[in-house]
């Protein structure tokens, strides 16, 4: 009897265990990835093992079709961000143990590590933030990954804005150009000159005013319902005008038409008398 040939499976698929955790050997492992890979890279190395270890190329290869079925688990598994979150914190490579009570669990336990941010919070580290060491140091890197460019440095840079922070920044990078640590690009070169035409602020660590970062939610309340009475009053004075014009309360109430076009009338009335007293003036 004719001994049957064995497909050989590359030497790069030896690597994959009859069990995706066996020998200690990580899911990372199987793939032959780092465990900070991206997803891309993950599914990249996913197809190149599975188009050598497919069924239909090692025909009759009990081995391959094994470990074929082992790349389906892993994949399944590290596709999944969810799936991978869980894998990375307790190693569970069933299924079962990567849903449900386990994904709430975790869940339940990130939120005691990491407490909800407040905007207290966010005002504290911007208080800490700016002005210190990190902030400096930042701004530095940040200058020469946009090569001077302030504006593209103030889009990426933490905490900052360049109404308050520019005359701050640019006495920061002077002193880092005129010590040998930055080079002068012609972009910054350019929006220096037009910062130093510009009043610097007062305060320029003190970013948030006053009347904007303490205003009490019941001051926005009693905007929008200041708003609303105003244009109630308006409403209520434009039905004055159409039940006069109509005939008062014996004649039907106006279509949705002739009320649009007789807001746009008192609207166009109240223009015409704006620029009469402009001109006037």
């Amino acid at each position: 009897m004719a001994k049957k040939n064995k497909a050989r499976v590359p030497d790069d698929e030896q690597q994959i265990d009859s069990e995706p955790n066996s020998n200690h050997q990580t899911l990372y492992e199987v793939l032959g990835v780092e465990r900070t890979a991206s997803q891309q890279e993950i599914k990249k190395a996913y197809y190149k093992l599975a188009l050598r270890l497919h069924p239909d190329k090692n025909p009759g290869d009990e081995e391959a079709k094994e470990k074929f079925q082992q790349l389906q688990t892993v994949i399944s598994i590290l596709g999944d961000e969810e799936k991978r979150a869980v894998y990375d914190q307790t190693g569970c490579v069933d299924d079962a143990d990567l849903s449900g009570d386990a994904v709430q669990n975790l869940s339940e336990f990130f939120r005691t590590m990491y407490k909800q941010v407040t905007e207290a919070d966010i005002e504290e580290f911007e208080a800490n933030y700016r002005g210190s060491e990190s902030e400096k140091n930042d701004l530095i890197d940040l200058y020469k990954k946009c090569k001077g460019n302030m504006d593209r440095l103030f889009c990426s840079m933490l905490c900052s804005d360049p109404k308050f922070d520019s005359h701050r920044f640019k006495d920061i990078l002077d002193e880092a150009i005129a010590a040998g640590e930055l080079k002068e690009t012609k972009a910054y070169e350019k929006w220096a000159k037009k910062v130093s035409e510009i009043k610097p602020p007062t305060s320029p660590l003190k970013r948030r005013a006053e009347s904007s970062s303490n205003k009490p939610e019941t001051d926005l309340y009693a905007m929008i319902a200041q708003r609303q009475n105003q244009r109630k009053d308006r409403f209520d004075s434009m039905f004055s005008s159409l039940a006069s014009k109509y005939g008062g309360g014996d004649m039907p109430e106006p279509t949705e038409e002739e009320f649009e076009a007789a807001q746009r009338k008192l609207d166009s009335g109240r223009s015409s008398k704006k620029a009469k007293q402009s001109k006037r003036k």
